[in-house]
């Protein structure tokens, strides 16, 4: 079963537009009630390789050591995808609560609850 902020692969559908899409990490998001439910799908923030969009509003930039992963990643709030729960395959780590915070944060941000100039100087003081 997966859980709230796993970091795991996941084979996601050939891309349309900008959207994520191939094998990627991505990290899961949903609380872990509705991951212990009968739902289908789990929500997930995809992480990107390209660091140039860590400066994106709601997006955060991830070390390598805080996902299990081998380099440095961005989780692209902007892109958060409901996935069915049997695609995020092979768990590479977990990120600590603060990091998760961090991306909930993100996600109030594309959202419209947080400024992210604030979300940007909580970032840079980690």
């Amino acid at each position: 079963m997966i859980s709230q902020d796993d970091v795991c692969r996941a084979e996601l559908p050939e891309p349309t537009g900008s959207g994520p899409g191939f094998r990627r990490p991505v990290v899961v998001v949903q609380g872990d009630a509705l991951n212990r439910s009968r739902l289908a799908r789990a929500a997930c923030v995809p992480l990107a390789s390209k660091l140039r969009w860590a400066d994106a509003p709601g997006n955060v930039l991830l070390a390598a050591a805080a996902t299990g992963l081998p380099k440095d990643t961005v989780g692209n709030a902007t892109q958060i995808l409901a996935l069915d729960r049997s695609l995020p395959e092979q768990r590479a780590g977990r990120i600590s609560p603060a990091w998760l915070d961090l991306l909930l944060a993100g996600i109030d941000t594309i959202l419209g609850r947080h400024d992210h100039r604030r979300l940007r100087h909580v970032r840079a003081s980690r």
